[in-house]
Formats: structure tokens, C-alpha cells, sequence
């Protein structure tokens, strides 16, 4: 894998171990492997399915079905921008666009320096403060694009520090 380090698939161990032989724990071993990674490697699908005699596509059909799991890392800072119909309405397309220009990324993707990642959310049950994104569990209300471009400057001038 060119361009990314090498996983330690040993952190796996005591996963395997506690679920080998016990039927039906497939989705608790990947979020254990999630928990354990930020995301489930390519490297670490394979380990399992050779541990378990588990068939990798079989593996990634249950990865790919479930919301929850993710196939690639995503930054220190996880942007969750509404896009239910309140959201929508009152300009969540200007504050995707906002970050998509601020920070080179669109739904789905992380900056190269890891620091930000977007995803598109259906809801994020704060209507009424439309339009809204969260970052780290915390709530941005009543966007514009330059507020939303602030709190992103703001976040990329800490760098690796916690928001």
C-alpha cells in the first residue's frame, strides 16, 4: 500500500480471540476492529476473513450494508452537514460549497493532511437552527458561508490540537 503505513494487525488479536468460534459476531468484530483503527483497513477485512473462514466479500457486503462502518480513515475534525429538508432550504448547498472551496474536499472525502473530513448527514434534529453542521459533537447553527469558513479556519489554526 503506497502512500500509507502499515497497520498492526497483532492489535487484532484479542479481537479474534474473544469472538473465535462464536457464531453471529461479525458486526461486533468490525466495530471492534473500527474502535481499535478509526476505520476498517483493507489489511485488517483480510485478516479476519482468513482468521474466521469468513469470505472478504462477504465481509465487506456486511461493512458496506451498515451506516456505521467506514472503508477509509477520516480526519481529526469530522464535518456532519445537514441536508434534511430545513437545512436544505435555508442554504446547506452555500455551506457545502463554502467548504468544498475552503478546504479542497467534497462529501464523502478527507483533506490530505488528514485534519478534515465532510460527510453529507440526512438529519442532524436541529431544524429550527438551520442550516447546521456538526464538527467533534459539536453543533454550528444559522450557517452563512463566512461563518461557516470561520469556525473551519479556527479549527485548522489549533492543526492537531482538540477542537
Amino acid at each position: 500500500m503506497e502512500g500509507t503505513k502499515a497497520i498492526d494487525l497483532a492489535l487484532l488479536d484479542p479481537v479474534l480471540t474473544e469472538y473465535k468460534g462464536v457464531s453471529g459476531s461479525l458486526i461486533a468484530i468490525l466495530q471492534k476492529t473500527q474502535a481499535i483503527y478509526g476505520y476498517l483497513p483493507e489489511e485488517a477485512i483480510n485478516h479476519i476473513a482468513e482468521v474466521t473462514g469468513t469470505a472478504p466479500a462477504t465481509i465487506y457486503g456486511v461493512a458496506t450494508f451498515y451506516a456505521q462502518f467506514r472503508l477509509q480513515p477520516v480526519g481529526k475534525h469530522l464535518i456532519m452537514l445537514c441536508q434534511g429538508t430545513a437545512c436544505h432550504v435555508n442554504g446547506a448547498e452555500l455551506i457545502s460549497a463554502a467548504i468544498t472551496d475552503e478546504l479542497g474536499i467534497e462529501d464523502g472525502e478527507t483533506t490530505e493532511d488528514g485534519l478534515f473530513s465532510m460527510e453529507h448527514v440526512a438529519c442532524l434534529g436541529c431544524c429550527s437552527l438551520s442550516p447546521v453542521m456538526m464538527i467533534n459533537g459539536k453543533t454550528y447553527s444559522t450557517l452563512t458561508p463566512d461563518k461557516c469558513r470561520k469556525v473551519l479556519r479556527e479549527l485548522a489554526s489549533e492543526g492537531g490540537a482538540d477542537a
